[in-house]
């Protein structure tokens, strides 16, 4: 008798507990339901836009850079509404146009910035979720793997910038923006990669974690001079490269030359420690999260004001989504909607015509196209969250 009280006692419970989670869910729900459906439309015209502006070789903006094309590819392919009639033959032809720029060596390039046009061929590919480009991926993988840096001794660490990523040719460093797309791209595919018979090369990810730590103002973790201390306020987090920030130096009193942190490499910087499968307990994560709360803007990318907003936003949303972050904490405790905000940001910049422009021409983004790619991208994300 008393076992029989037991289980129904333990059924109530089971039942209340799933009603609770229910409504809680249905709560949630009906909070983003119109953020939701303005997020949708927002796509959607975004998608519309840059389906039109196509080039009659079924490439996007400047053939000379097949990442724009890639990037419009993936967009229209994460749509949540799918592909319509036009947007599909428009889609079947960039794919074509796309795999004919797959050079003898794997990568996926014209003349430079063979890193960055290669990964986001890799991510447009995998969008379309079609066995027909496993192939291309895999010999694009095998190149983004070969472009990891070592300029010492094979397989060690004798210069800031080995394990990094750079964009190839002759730049002599690697990069922070060029190392997490390549991650991207790599992390994402492995599956594919360890499902083939035949041995595929593996990148030395021990090396990139070193790269990517050397490039986090943590001088807990990180073992270059210019790290800053725990008392400041960049602290947490990235810069550019090692020795290097787009957002300039700062004025310390025990280091004259440290580095500013930033907004879009900081997103790109905890990005790559989640690929290189990082505890959230872990300091350099913990450390990421802080920074980012407490630099936290939908108006500008902190420490670069409007210069590469867009590139920011993108990094934002595909961050946070990755990680499962609803919300970031800022220092005094207030909780951040990160999503609310970022999708009512973009959705109110959208222009009459669909596309989105920076006013602030840095890194390519007075191109319609390329700035609409990265917030339709955001958008989507963002969307796979709500």
């Amino acid at each position: 008798m008393r076992m029989g009280m037991r289980l129904h006692f333990l059924t109530s419970l089971f039942t209340f507990l799933a009603a609770t989670c229910y409504c809680l869910q249905a709560e949630q729900n009906t909070a983003y339901l119109s953020l939701r459906l303005e997020v949708e439309r927002a796509i959607k015209l975004g998608n519309q836009y840059l389906t039109e502006q196509a080039n009659e070789d079924g490439s996007w903006s400047d053939p000379e850079h097949p990442a724009l094309t890639a990037l419009v590819l993936t967009a229209l392919h994460r749509s949540p509404q799918g592909l319509r009639p036009p947007q599909q033959d428009q889609s079947a032809k960039g794919l074509q146009w796309l795999c004919a720029q797959q050079q003898a060596d794997g990568g996926v390039y014209t003349e430079g910035l063979a890193t960055y046009n290669t990964a986001t061929a890799i991510m447009a590919w995998l969008a379309t979720g079609e066995r027909q480009y496993h192939e291309a991926i895999l010999k694009a993988r095998a190149f983004l793997i070969g472009q990891q840096t070592d300029w010492g001794t094979p397989q060690s660490i004798d210069t800031p910038y080995d394990g990094g990523v750079g964009y190839g040719g002759t730049y002599k460093h690697s990069d922070l923006s060029n190392t997490h797309l390549a991650l991207e791209a790599l992390y994402h595919t492995q599956a594919l990669a360890l499902d083939r018979s035949d041995p595929q090369p593996q990148l030395n990810w021990g090396a990139a974690l070193q790269f990517i730590t050397r490039c986090q103002n943590l001088s807990a973790t990180n073992d270059q001079a210019w790290a800053t201390a725990a008392d400041d306020q960049e602290r947490g987090g990235f810069v550019y490269f090692p020795g290097d920030s787009k957002a300039g130096k700062k004025a310390h009193k025990d280091q004259p030359t440290a580095l500013r942190s930033y907004g879009s490499m900081s997103y790109a910087g905890l990005l790559s420690l989640i690929y290189a499968d990082l505890a959230a307990d872990d300091e350099r994560v913990v450390a990421a999260l802080e920074w980012l709360g407490a630099n936290f803007s939908v108006t500008e990318n902190p420490g670069m004001q409007q210069q590469g907003l867009y590139y920011y936003y993108q990094a934002m949303a595909k961050c946070l989504a990755t990680a499962g972050c609803r919300e970031l904490m800022q220092t005094d405790g207030t909780r951040i909607d990160w999503r609310r905000q970022l999708g009512s940001q973009l959705v109110s910049q959208q222009r009459e015509d669909g596309s989105w422009l920076n006013a602030t021409s840095r890194w390519w983004e007075n191109d319609p196209i390329l700035v609409t790619a990265y917030a339709v991208l955001a958008l989507e994300q963002l969307h796979q969250t709500l």
